[in-house]
């Protein structure tokens, strides 16, 4: 398995690698195994990423014209 991504590009790029190489029936049995259990973690860490910066939205969305912060849903 390769280094844990830093960021959610790199994340999103390695994933897109693992999906090609299994979509290509070119892995024997065991790497693509591999590849679908280095892929699952992938999205684990991506969906973190995602909702840490759907949090960081959440909080300096401003709604008022005074300019206070309120939170909101992001959609």
């Amino acid at each position: 398995m390769a280094a844990e991504p830093k960021t959610f590009e790199a994340a999103s790029k390695r994933l897109d690698e693992l999906i090609k190489a299994m979509e290509s029936g070119e892995l024997p049995l065991d790497k693509m195994i591999a590849a679908f259990e280095e892929g699952r973690k992938l999205v684990a860490f991506c969906n973190a990423k995602l909702s840490e910066v759907q949090q960081r939205v959440e909080k300096i969305k401003a709604a008022e014209a005074d300019g206070s912060l309120i939170r909101e849903s992001f959609e």
